[in-house]
């Protein structure tokens, strides 16, 4: 049974505290935008969709005590509450995209009163949309997946990373549900083991057969021709493709082209961004020097040793074989098929409206 990293729950935030995984399966019940936005930084919750859906509760949790009945002012005090919270990590569009959406809903006219249950409404909307898009993201990947293949994957794009079934690991789901046979190499992914942590644990209790791996083992496993494909999650695509993800990625992306294994990215489109023209243009951030100088606590490194610690990385799409989002699966030229991909999402919102 899958377990949720995110619900509401009674005017609250329910999460799983991944910082406690594996060891201990932990919840944490967030009733604050302030412990909300502690709790992203220091990566209690994590994963692009899951970090779209925890703003938009967010929202909902800073506004509920207002007491203005000025829509003017109710405006400016949700401003502030996204604003707030949009500096809590810069690469993850979700974040972003949830928030700017909730902004617009604050923007239709109505009192404060019915604000605040349409704020809610519309967080709640997009929490079902996320488990809607793993589903289909899983569906659609899935048609990759050839019985008896083994699948390489970095980080964390399962359960633990949205609402519900997960972006890359959702095609795994898929995949076995529809009777294939699959193995899954997963990268320990330094600094923070999320491959080790998470998603290793994840799928064994799904019932996966599951392979850990350090992260400099990739290429030597490829190179040994164990490896069919490699499917990872994405923390913002640009326009032309380039996907910011897990520090690591970009390098695996590398070993996979050189050693002719398919190398593929799965997001939902709310993961796209199209004002960012390219990879150059994300923002990448810098996290704490601690998370690489020690280990689960101990010191690891010398004392007054410079550290340079990027949470993500840059893969230019060159090195991509496909995006697979919840619309279908998206191929080269991407700057072309993403926009393609848009048109017909909006083509239906105007027809479901």
């Amino acid at each position: 049974m899958f377990l949720s990293a995110i619900e509401w729950e009674e005017g609250k935030i329910k999460i799983i505290d991944q910082t406690k995984l594996p060891h201990e399966l932990s919840f944490l019940y967030i009733d604050s935008i302030e412990k909300l936005k502690e709790a992203i930084c220091q990566m209690k919750i994590r994963g692009a969709p899951a970090l779209g859906v925890a703003a938009a509760f967010g929202v909902v949790l800073g506004v509920q005590n207002l007491t203005s009945k000025d829509s003017g002012t109710f405006r400016e005090e949700l401003e502030k509450v996204c604003s707030y919270l949009k500096s809590s990590r810069p690469t993850a569009v979700n974040l972003f995209w949830a928030l700017d959406r909730l902004c617009r809903v604050a923007n239709s006219g109505l009192d404060p009163d019915e604000l605040k249950q349409r704020l809610l409404k519309e967080a709640l909307k997009i929490m079902q949309e996320d488990r809607n898009c793993n589903r289909a993201i899983g569906d659609k990947g899935a048609l990759l997946v050839e019985d008896g293949d083994t699948i390489l994957t970095h980080c964390n794009a399962g359960a633990l990373a949205t609402a519900g079934y997960g972006t890359a690991l959702s095609i795994i789901y898929r995949a076995k549900e529809k009777g294939k046979k699959v193995r899954v190499y997963v990268d320990e992914t330094r600094p923070l083991l999320q491959g080790a942590r998470l998603t290793a644990w994840e799928l064994l209790r799904e019932g996966i057969e599951v392979v850990l791996i350090c992260d400099s083992m990739a290429g030597e496993v490829m190179r040994q021709g164990k490896i069919d494909k490699v499917i990872v999650g994405a923390d913002r695509v640009a326009a032309n493709g380039d996907v910011a993800n897990k520090i690591g990625t970009y390098s695996l992306a590398v070993l996979a082209k050189e050693n002719g294994v398919p190398f593929y990215v799965a997001c939902p489109l709310s993961t796209v961004d199209l004002s960012v023209p390219s990879g150059d243009k994300i923002p990448i951030e810098l996290r704490d020097d601690r998370e690489v100088t020690t280990f689960h606590g101990i010191k690891c490194a010398p004392e007054g040793v410079k550290v340079y610690n990027p949470a993500f990385d840059i893969t230019p799409s060159r090195y991509i074989s496909a995006i697979i989002t919840e619309k279908g699966i998206c191929r080269p030229p991407y700057r072309q098929n993403l926009c393609k991909f848009f048109s017909e999402e909006k083509k239906y919102e105007e027809k479901n409206d």
